[in-house]
């Protein structure tokens, strides 16, 4: 493994997406969110997904030149189109549409179609915390897992993300994906011929496996059986019904080159807490929980890890492997 700093991965992954067919913009918002899930240690979601990226802008899967526009609005709900472009342009503007809605009608609802790959879910949502407002970040993916009872692929992993602000601390930070692991790491077994563990995945017939390179041309399985594919149904359905995108089937695998544009979903809640019971009685009840939780000794506050990793790879950088930063190199000069 080697180092590299922050700057370094932004620099360079924003130049490989430029030369790849990404607008300024696109590029530099993409290269940001994708480091910073890298320094979050979120490799899974970090700068190996730039090849990715770049190969669907090259490709037309996605259009490095969309602009994002409103599509639809009324009072605290709006749509983004992110018109086929890679999805953080259009995700930023409808985060910034929901908050300010949301400080006009205390709640507002922000939906995103003809989307790409979102990345970390909770990501988006700093802007929200910032504006001390509560923030929801949903999002469907291409065909990875099945129904409850089924054995082929219909929702994707469909994350979910939240997150509560704090007086004087970091604010609470869930995110997770609804299949029992990401299906990065499935991925990453398969790369490296490692077995997975039995109750990660199903093989192509529909049967459970062990085998990582069996299980990446299967489907993943939902977190807690029937309630895991409950809640990705509740994604799905709030980010392609209300909004127009395509369903996790409809879309071609973003572990592919080749393929459709995905066109896929995401959404963003945003609620002013002054708007119900006030902000003042809001921090109140979290502080109140958040002591209860600490009291419990071993209990880590959601985020929490990721927000010191971040820390320490803001002056240290992180650790990335050679190969992996001389494919960045490549990109960026080619």
């Amino acid at each position: 493994m080697t180092t590299a700093t922050l700057g370094e991965l932004r620099e360079l992954a924003a130049r490989a997406l430029q030369r790849a067919g990404a607008s300024q913009p696109m590029a530099e918002s993409t290269a940001a969110a994708l480091v910073g899930a890298e320094a979050q240690g979120l490799s899974s979601h970090g700068v190996a997904r730039v090849a990715q990226y770049a190969a669907h802008l090259r490709n037309g899967r996605a259009d490095g030149s969309a602009t994002p526009v409103v599509l639809r609005e009324r009072g605290g709900a709006v749509l983004i189109d992110a018109r086929c472009g890679l999805a953080f342009p259009a995700c930023a503007r409808a985060v910034d549409e929901a908050i300010r809605r949301a400080r006009e009608f205390g709640v507002s609802f922000a939906g995103v179609t003809n989307s790409h790959h979102f990345g970390v879910a909770a990501w988006h949502l700093a802007p929200v915390a910032n504006a001390r407002m509560v923030g929801l970040a949903l999002g469907n993916s291409p065909a990875a897992m099945p129904m409850a009872g089924g054995k082929h692929a219909l929702f994707g992993t469909n994350p979910i993300a939240a997150v509560f602000p704090r007086n004087a601390a970091p604010p609470l930070t869930i995110d997770l994906s609804l299949s029992e692991v990401a299906r990065g790491k499935v991925m990453a077994a398969a790369r490296e011929g490692r077995p997975i563990p039995l109750g990660w995945a199903l093989d192509a017939r529909g049967q459970p496996t062990t085998d990582a390179r069996a299980a990446s041309q299967g489907s993943m399985l939902a977190m807690g059986g029937a309630k895991g594919a409950m809640l990705a149904l509740v994604v799905e359905l709030l980010v392609t019904a209300l909004t127009g995108a395509a369903m996790g089937f409809e879309a071609s695998s973003f572990f592919v080159d080749e393929g459709n544009r995905p066109r896929i979903g995401q959404a963003f809640l945003a609620i002013d807490p002054d708007a119900l019971a006030g902000s003042a009685t809001y921090f109140a009840r979290v502080e109140t929980l958040v002591t209860a939780m600490l009291d419990d000794e071993g209990v880590r506050l959601p985020g929490e890890r990721r927000a010191a990793l971040a820390r320490s790879a803001a002056s240290a950088g992180v650790e990335i492997a050679p190969a992996l930063l001389q494919q960045l190199r490549d990109l960026a000069d080619s």
